[in-house]
């Protein structure tokens, strides 16, 4: 399973960014991806997810501006970001669940956002998103 991100850059303060992620070697029909971010000094942060059914969750950080989708036929997952604030600044990461996270959507157990990046690997190299004027 590897993921690569792209799609990063410098964008000022009220623009817009599309990242997108590269998905090879899944096998299993069933897949979680995640959108996640690193600012300088600051711990990893979950924004968004998608399953291999296109079900979608939002952090409260990523839930009025941000928007997840999935394009099978080319293996790619995306994240649309919109009203981008200079605190946006960071380094975006996707990654894939693993079968406990996984299994925590089927069976609906309680998870929450600020405690996902645990359950998360195969960790793309990131890309570098820089909101300035």
């Amino acid at each position: 399973v590897q993921l690569v991100e792209s799609g990063g850059g410098l964008v000022q303060p009220g623009g817009s960014l599309k990242l997108s992620c590269q998905l090879s070697g899944f096998t299993n029909n069933f897949y979680v991806i995640g959108w996640f971010r690193q600012a300088p000094e600051k711990e990893r942060e979950g924004l968004s997810l998608i399953t291999s059914t296109e079900i979608t969750y939002y952090s409260d950080s990523a839930k009025d501006r941000f928007a997840i989708s999935m394009d099978k036929t080319k293996n790619m997952v995306y994240l649309q970001m919109n009203s981008l604030k200079p605190e946006d600044t960071a380094v975006y990461y996707c990654a894939t669940a693993g079968e406990y996270f996984k299994n925590k959507l089927r069976f609906n157990n309680p998870w929450h956002f600020s405690d996902i990046v645990k359950y998360f690997g195969a960790w793309g190299q990131g890309t570098q998103v820089t909101v300035s004027s």
